[in-house]
């Protein structure tokens, strides 16, 4: 028996919902040597994403001041079915004392990886695209 897969283009409320109850998500960008896709914790923030990382890294060197995407998904193998959220836009690091004190009372994007990662960076999406993948009978 053949398995049909089944595509759907979801909209930006869902894609909203769905960024939202994520915890880690890729961040895509453009360097000297070609595209990079770093994983990075996350919050989501009004029509926003706010990470973290290091003042002196790859993604304060590229993906501070740039257009960036961010992906975040959640697949299951077993069902063969799964979604993929992309936001896209401009990045600006935050650097008001007040807003980054907000963010660490209340919506602080705490890093899994070791080391310093004091530098906010915000992705203010003018692009919310998603997907639904699931396999048919």
């Amino acid at each position: 028996m053949t398995t049909v897969s089944r595509s759907q283009e979801l909209d930006v409320r869902t894609c909203r919902e769905l960024l939202a109850r994520g915890a880690v998500g890729r961040v895509a960008m453009c360097t000297g040597d070609g595209p990079q896709v770093l994983p990075v914790s996350y919050e989501v923030d009004g029509a926003s994403v706010v990470f973290r990382t290091s003042p002196y890294g790859v993604l304060a060197r590229h993906a501070a001041n740039s257009r960036i995407a961010f992906e975040v998904d959640d697949i299951d193998r077993e069902t063969r079915s799964g979604w993929s959220v992309v936001a896209t836009g401009r990045s600006e690091p935050i650097e008001d004392p007040d807003e980054v004190a907000l963010l660490r009372a209340f919506r602080d994007p705490t890093p899994w990886a070791p080391g310093v990662r004091h530098l906010y960076v915000r992705l203010v999406w003018d692009g919310l695209t998603g997907r639904r993948v699931s396999a048919g009978g």
